[in-house]
């Protein structure tokens, strides 16, 4: 890494450049952008087709653009997508087979040649999922290899968040609106008198090559200071936030709660948070054959816990209730997880509150958890043997 690459300037002609560079580099480039009322995940050719002068109202269940007046390209909260939909696909074919004229059956593993990603604007709290992810689905003893291809090529780009939403809550998950790892550039945008320009730093010697070959100019002390202030006062305007408490234990003492009867009345069950969720990684696979029983292929494709038959075995479901199914989704992703990989699956990014057609929050649950485990807890220990009473 070179000293004048360690940080640097850019203009919205340097932005440009940058795309230009990674498309001239065979590079498939993601950002966002805007379409049909959102602000949604694309392929890039030019950074003008960033969401400039955008940004986002959010709230439980509710999402809606609207317009800056500073002409800002990522002061927007995350939208529905996350880059799990590039990583790791909604629907993958995994081999298909053959009947031959002679009778026998010829299998072929599907080998994909990916595209060489490079994601402009990815979030802190995406950074983190995607690093989550890593560990998923290539650190242990079952590899994904489709993943693995993506993953290994893709050039990260991050955006510092400096306009939390509503629905944001990934400082009190152990993160953050700044990027601390995991990028080969951060961005963070500074609009103010001193014009519009993108503060950058370098995570890896790839981000380093590139900057080098771009216009730019060296880190001004009033630019660095103001990066630092608009990212900071970010961390304080966090909308929502988990209850300051050991999760862990919270979700293990909570299994028979009365709370689960209360979500379960409004959740439909529906796998919405799933979806959006940047780390749930469940998949089934499905078998998809022609008419003439020649060909076949096996496909995988995302799956949910909300779904009734995500659990069925001989006889049945093991989590027939919406109640059991809610609650092994929010046990899992906030206390087994770290039993399974020694990790939280939450980065905060609050996409299952913001499309949620039923405006279930997690902040909310959990909040509702611990006060339950609390006012049982009261009531043990004023009804215990000994305890004096009026």
């Amino acid at each position: 890494m070179t000293a004048t690459a360690a940080q640097a300037v850019l203009d919205r002609d340097g932005l440009n450049a940058l795309v230009a560079a990674l498309v001239a580099q065979g590079r498939t480039v993601v950002g966002p952008t805007v379409r049909d009322g959102a602000i949604v995940l694309a392929e890039l050719t030019s950074a003008d087709a960033l969401p400039y002068g955008w940004g986002v109202e959010l709230d439980a269940g509710r999402y809606r653009l609207v317009r800056r007046e500073d002409g800002a390209a990522f002061a927007h909260s995350s939208g529905p997508q996350s880059w799990k939909s590039y990583l790791h696909p909604s629907r993958e074919r995994l081999w298909s087979a053959d009947r031959t004229p002679d009778g026998d059956v010829r299998f072929t593993p599907h080998d994909p040649d990916p595209p060489s990603y490079a994601f402009l604007g990815v979030r802190p709290c995406d950074l983190r999922a995607i690093a989550i992810q890593d560990k998923v689905l290539t650190g242990g003893r079952y590899e994904d290899t489709g993943y693995g291809k993506r993953r290994s090529g893709a050039f990260l780009i991050a955006a510092e968040c400096t306009e939390p939403g509503a629905t944001c809550f990934c400082v009190s998950t152990g993160g953050g609106p700044a990027a601390e790892c995991g990028y080969d550039l951060a961005l963070t945008e500074v609009v103010d008198a001193g014009g519009h320009r993108f503060l950058v730093r370098v995570g890896s010697e790839a981000g380093a090559e590139l900057l080098e070959q771009l216009p730019r100019r060296a880190a001004d002390a009033d630019t660095e200071a103001t990066a630092r202030t608009v990212v900071d006062a970010a961390r304080d305007r966090m909308g929502r936030a988990l209850p300051p408490v050991d999760l862990r234990a919270l979700m293990g003492a909570s299994l028979e709660a009365e709370r689960w009867d209360d979500v379960a009345a409004r959740c439909l069950t529906c796998g919405n948070c799933t979806m959006v969720c940047p780390t749930c990684f469940c998949t089934t696979t499905e078998e998809v054959t022609d008419l003439t029983g020649d060909h076949t292929e096996r496909w995988q494709r995302w799956d949910s816990c909300f779904d009734l038959d995500f659990s069925y075995l001989h006889g049945g479901p093991v989590r027939s209730s919406g109640r059991g199914r809610y609650r092994q989704w929010l046990t899992h992703k906030l206390s087994t997880w770290h039993d399974q990989f020694d990790t939280t699956g939450c980065v905060g990014c609050g996409r299952c509150i913001t499309w949620c057609p039923a405006g279930i929050d997690i902040t909310e649950e959990v909040a509702a958890l611990d006060a339950e485990r609390a006012e049982h807890a009261a009531h043990a220990e004023n009804t215990a043997p000994g305890t004096e009473t009026d």
